[in-house]
This record gives C-alpha cells, structure tokens and sequence, in this order.
C-alpha cells in the first residue's frame, strides 16, 4: 500500500486530578488503571443501559492525567456525559475543539499515535497541520474524500454515522470490541450489556458490513438483499472503483453478497477484523 497523509481534527477530552484514574476507571470500558504514561488504548462511554456516549483513544499523559481524542464534534457529547457523572470527585475535564492533526496510512512513523484501523498500518500526530519531511517522506497527501474512503475500508465508525446514542457497541465490530473493552477490570458504566452480549457469542440483530458500487451511493439510501430491505447506508463516499459505504445489515445477512441500493447494482461484503 502506498504510504498517504492527510491533514484533519480530531476534538481532545483532557481529565486530570488527583481522582482522574479512579473515576475513568469507573466510567471507561478499558482498563484505565493498567495504562503507563504515555499509553494509549482505544475506549467507550457508555450510558448506564449501556448504548454507546462516545469512542474515542485515550492516552494517559501523566500519573493522574489523560487525553482522550475524539471525532470532530463528538467532544461536547464526550464532556456532557463526563460531567453528567461526575459526583464529589476531584477531577477536571476540559474540552479542546477542532485541534489539528496530521494522519498517515500505510505505515506508522516514530512517534506517531496507534491509528488502530484494521488492516492497515497507521498512525497520527495531534497538534500540528504539518509533519517534518523526515517523517513523512514519500508520502502521498490525500484530500477528504480519499480519507473518507479509506476509513469506510477499514469499517471504522464515525461519530454521527455509524455511532449515535443508540448504538449498542457490538454491532460495529468485534475488532472494536477487543480493543476498546476490558472484560478483566471490574464495574463500570454500562458493563452489563457489554459483558452479555460477549457471552451470547457477540450475537446482535445488525452488523456493520462494506457496500460497494461501480455507481454513485447516497448515505440514508436503503440496502436491498433478495428484494428485502436489510439495511441503510450510513457512510459513502467516492472510490477508485465507484463508491464504497458502510451499512448495518440484518443479523440474516451473510457477505459476500450481492444486492442493490436504489437502481445501483452494489456488492455487500465482510469488513477488516484486525
């Protein structure tokens, strides 16, 4: 895969105090406790019936401080539901909007954040629009639309498309599941759907799955299998190929297959598991 960069934001959650730790490990699905400075994992927030408040990678930057990164616009929602919980303890949570941020796929460089895309190789590097030569090297710069189709590629949920408050965790992959939640660090908000569901064998009425198309895709546009509608695109965007979108699919549904959306003839196919 040729190495690209693209230059983005993401919105940054910084907690600190001296009751951080303890309370995000009562708040987060990952084990927050277990993390070095410096580490960094992928984690939700979770509402008490356990739909998904947010995903976002946190790092921990000092003994009692963490940074979670977040999609642009989902960091008010990350901080409401902070807040929301946030009872006599002595932490506090700042929210840093639309901080830049410069993406590479294809490798990851020194210094760079875990991107955490399956199959893929990646990293990021928040805090600047640009990277030093050095770094990216040959790199390729991509616009919107090509970064667009390379996370709906790798089947990685956006805020405000394949993730709402509605969301049950387990329908956008067990890959997010096994990096996002820690089923060894106790209670925490949300754990009981999360820890059922994973002991049903993670079966879900829908799941996340990639639709291809030679034509034009429109985002809302129903996924039709076997005249039967057993989806809604909820991401699409301009490809190589045509387009290539992402849609829940009823649990029924086994890609490969072939269906259509609207009057275009699309291909619905298994995503990335690591």
């Amino acid at each position: 895969m040729t190495t690209t960069f693209h230059r983005c934001a993401r919105d940054v959650i910084e907690v600190s105090g001296p009751d951080a730790r303890r309370w995000l490990q009562g708040q987060l699905s990952q084990d927050v406790e277990s993390l070095p400075v410096s580490g960094e994992s992928w984690t939700f927030v979770l509402s008490p019936q356990g739909k998904v408040d947010g995903w976002g990678r946190i790092r921990r930057t000092d003994e009692d401080s963490f940074a979670i990164d977040v999609d642009p616009g989902a960091g008010e929602v990350w901080t409401s539901r902070l807040d929301r919980f946030k009872l006599r303890t002595d932490a506090e949570v700042t929210l840093r909007e639309q901080v830049t941020m410069v993406a590479v796929r294809g490798s990851r460089p020194d210094g760079f954040l875990d991107a955490g895309w399956p199959g893929v190789d990646g990293g990021d590097l928040l805090d600047t629009d640009d990277a030093p030569e050095s770094i990216l090297g040959t790199a390729v710069e991509v616009d919107t639309s090509g970064f667009e189709a390379m996370r709906i590629r790798s089947g990685v949920p956006r805020w405000g498309a394949e993730l709402d408050s509605d969301t049950i965790p387990a329908t956008v992959g067990q890959w997010i599941i096994d990096a996002s939640v820690s089923f060894t660090k106790g209670c925490y908000t949300g754990q009981e759907l999360v820890a059922r569901i994973d002991s049903r064998g993670g079966n879900v009425p829908r799941r996340l799955a990639l639709v291809t198309s030679p034509e034009p895709l429109q985002r809302g546009a129903d996924v039709v299998v076997d005249g039967e509608v057993v989806g809604e695109i909820t991401s699409v965007s301009a490809d190589r190929s045509g387009s290539v979108g992402l849609a829940f699919v009823k649990r029924g549904v086994t890609p490969p297959v072939d269906g259509s959306v609207e009057s275009c003839v699309v291909h619905v196919g298994a995503l990335p598991s690591t």
